[in-house]
C-alpha cells in the first residue's frame, strides 16, 4: 500500500504480495505489487557449489549485513537509527540492536531490479484477469466466505464494504492465506531501504525506510516480533498483505481479543481489509462499476488517473445510458470511464467506475488489480447466491 509509482513486472517465487502495497498507477499491469499476491513463477535461489571451495577456506562473510568491520552499524544505518528513535520516541539502543540483526535479502533485490531490456511492458488485461480471476480463487473464495461468514458479515455491516469484495481481496492477495510470503520482513525492508537496486528511484528507497521505521515501532510496541515475522519480498504481512505503515494506521481488532494479528487471526484480517477500504473512500450501497451502456466512442472518454474525473450528467450527455434494475445511488457520485486495454489482442474493455473502484486502487494502484477484485467478487458472489446479473448492487456493493 504505497504511493503511486510504476514497477515493471517481475517473477516472484510465490503468490504473495499485495497486498496491500500499491505500486502501479492507471491502467498499467500490476503483475507484481509491493504488498500483495501476484504471479506464481519460480525463482531459483543462489547456491554455492561446495565442491569448488577448498577445505581450508574460511566461509565468506554474510553478504550485505548492515555492519562495518568493527561490528557497528554502517554510518547510513546508524543515522537512520538515530532519526527513527528521535522521531518515534524510541530507545536508541533498542533500535540499533534490531537493525544490527538485519540481513541482506538477495531475492528482494533481484525481484526489484528493473529489467535490462528497454521499453515498457505491454498492457495485457485479458491475461492478467485470467491469472487472478481463476477457478482456484473462486472455489476457495466460496469456501472462505462460508467458513468465516460471521466475521465477514460483521465487517461488512460496520464499514459498508460488501462481503464479496472483502473475500476477493484476500483471495487475490494470498489465495486465502496460502501464500503470505516467507521472507523475514526486517531483512526485506532493510535491504530495500538501504540497497534499493534502481538508483533512478530514490523515492522508493525512502519509502522502504519509512516502512522499516514503522516495523520498528510495531516491534517496540510488542504488536509483532520483527525478528521473526515473515512476509512478501517487499515486506507485506499476513492474509491481507499489509505493509507495516498500513498495519499501524488501518488494521483493526476483528474478534475483540485486544490485539491485532494479521498473520494467523482471520477475523482481524477480514476486519482490516474492510476498514482499509472504508478509510480510503468506500461508499456504502454503491457498485464498483456503474450499470451503464457505453457508446461506441467510449474510449475517447477514458481517464488514466486514480480519482474519478467526471460525473453522471456529463457522461450521460456524452452518450452513456443507465441500464434498468441497477439502482440510482451511483448517479450522485463522481465517476470515471476506464479502459482495460489488451495491447497484444488490440482490445479495450471499457467500464464506468465509481469511487469504490478507486478505493480499491489504494490497495494496489492498478486499474487491472481493482477490476480483477471486482470481477472475482462477482464470480464468488454468484456462486454464493448473490449474483443475479440484474442486481449488480447486491454482488458488487
Amino acid at each position: 500500500m504505497f504511493r503511486p509509482t510504476r514497477i515493471l513486472q517481475v517473477a516472484v517465487a510465490s503468490l504473495f504480495i499485495s497486498g496491500c502495497a500499491s505500486s502501479h498507477s492507471g491502467s498499467e499491469p500490476a503483475d507484481t505489487t509491493i504488498s500483495g499476491t501476484k504471479n506464481q513463477t519460480i525463482v531459483s535461489n543462489d547456491r554455492i557449489d561446495s565442491s569448488r571451495t577448498p577445505p581450508a577456506a574460511k566461509p565468506a562473510p554474510t553478504r550485505g549485513d548492515f555492519l562495518g568491520p568493527d561490528g557497528s552499524l554502517l554510518p547510513e544505518v546508524r543515522a537512520f537509527a538515530r532519526e527513527t528513535a528521535q522521531a518515534k520516541a524510541l530507545p536508541l539502543a533498542n533500535v540499533e540492536a534490531l537493525l544490527a540483526e538485519a540481513r541482506y535479502n538477495a531475492t528482494a533485490v533481484k525481484l526489484m531490479t528493473p529489467p535490462t531490456r528497454s521499453g515498457r511492458i505491454r498492457r495485457a488485461w485479458t491475461s492478467y484477469r485470467r491469472r487472478h480471476v481463476d477457478a482456484v480463487r473462486i472455489r476457495k473464495g466460496v469456501e472462505f466466505w462460508q467458513a468465516h461468514r460471521a466475521a465477514i458479515d460483521r465487517a461488512s455491516a460496520r464499514t459498508g464494504v460488501p462481503p464479496s469484495i472483502i473475500v476477493a481481496i484476500i483471495g487475490i492477495e494470498t489465495v486465502y492465506g496460502q501464500y503470505t510470503g516467507n521472507h523475514r520482513v526486517l531483512d526485506t525492508l532493510a535491504t530495500l531501504g538501504f540497497r534499493y537496486p534502481d538508483p533512478k528511484r530514490p523515492e522508493r528507497q525512502t519509502m522502504f525506510r519509512e516502512q522499516l521505521a514503522d516495523l520498528i515501532v510495531l516491534d517496540q510496541r510488542k504488536e509483532l516480533n520483527a525478528r521473526v515475522v515473515e512476509g512478501s519480498f517487499a515486506g507485506a504481512i499476513g492474509l491481507p498483505q499489509f505493509m507495516p505503515g498500513s498495519l499501524i494506521r488501518y488494521a483493526v481488532d476483528g474478534d475483540g481479543d485486544g490485539r491485532i494479528d494479521l498473520v494467523s487471526n482471520t477475523d482481524d484480517a477480514i476486519a482490516s481489509v474492510a476498514a482499509y477500504l472504508q478509510a480510503h473512500g468506500w461508499v456504502r450501497n454503491v457498485p464498483v462499476f456503474a450499470p451503464v451502456a457505453l457508446p461506441a466512442n467510449a474510449i475517447q472518454l477514458a481517464q488514466e488517473g486514480l480519482k474519478p474525473e467526471s460525473n453522471w450528467n456529463t457522461l450521460r450527455a456524452s452518450g452513456l445510458r443507465a441500464l434498468p434494475g441497477g439502482g440510482s445511488a451511483w448517479q450522485t457520485q463522481a465517476l470515471g470511464v476506464i479502459d482495460l486495454q489488451d495491447e497484444a489482442r488490440n482490445t479495450h474493455d471499457m467500464r464506468c467506475a465509481t469511487p469504490n473502484f478507486f478505493a480499491i486502487t489504494y490497495y494496489n494502484r492498478s486499474y487491472f488489480y481493482a477490476a480483477s477484485v471486482a470481477d472475482l467478487a462477482h464470480e464468488i458472489a454468484d456462486r454464493i447466491g448473490y449474483g443475479d446479473p440484474n442486481k449488480l448492487d447486491e454482488a458488487l456493493t
